[in-house]
């Protein structure tokens, strides 16, 4: 065996090592989160099961349940503040930054889809028009979904304006 094939060897070794290490952080971040908000919902006397999965480089977790609209609030808005306050629990029990999703009652689930409609109208209207199109203000998670579709597309976006009124432009390219 040669230096050369030792060495391919142990990088695929240490990406390896690598990859494993991350699904285990993020099923431990999933295991803090859904032990946090498990806890809530007794707290707030409300059923609802705790779903984990890992999507990509971030644990997701679901709330799944009837009458769970109280956490999810106008827009989103309370969903958001509790997936705030659930990265605090997971960064507060393990000292890492976290990345983690929150769902309840699949609002985001269907939140991305109407967004991918979105984007693809708007995709398809600059196209047509040749001209930049801007969006109405939208959250992180919802302007990362038109980033997304946009880049998928084929065109470029771009974030601008100021929180809580930043949004996305999409151009031809």
């Amino acid at each position: 065996m040669s230096d050369a094939d030792t060495g391919v060897e142990l990088e695929q070794a240490d990406a390896g090592e690598r990859a494993s290490s991350t699904a285990e952080r993020l099923e431990r971040e999933g295991d803090v989160a859904a032990d946090y908000l498990e806890g809530l919902l007794d707290i707030a006397d409300l059923d609802g099961d705790i779903d984990m999965d890992v999507e990509g480089d971030r644990a997701v977790v679901s709330i799944i349940g009837d009458d769970l609209d109280v956490l999810v609030g106008r827009d989103g808005k309370v969903l958001d503040a509790l997936q705030d306050l659930t990265r605090l629990a997971v960064v507060r029990e393990t000292g890492e930054r976290s990345r983690l999703m929150l769902d309840v009652g699949g609002y985001r689930a269907r939140r991305r889809a109407e967004l991918v409609d979105l984007a693809k109208r708007v995709i398809e209207a600059v196209r047509v028009s040749g001209e930049p199109e801007s969006l109405g203000a939208m959250t992180p998670f919802e302007r990362k979904v038109v980033h997304d579709a946009v880049a998928e597309a084929g065109l470029v976006s771009e974030s601008e304006g100021e929180e809580p009124r930043r949004y996305v432009v999409v151009k031809p390219v």
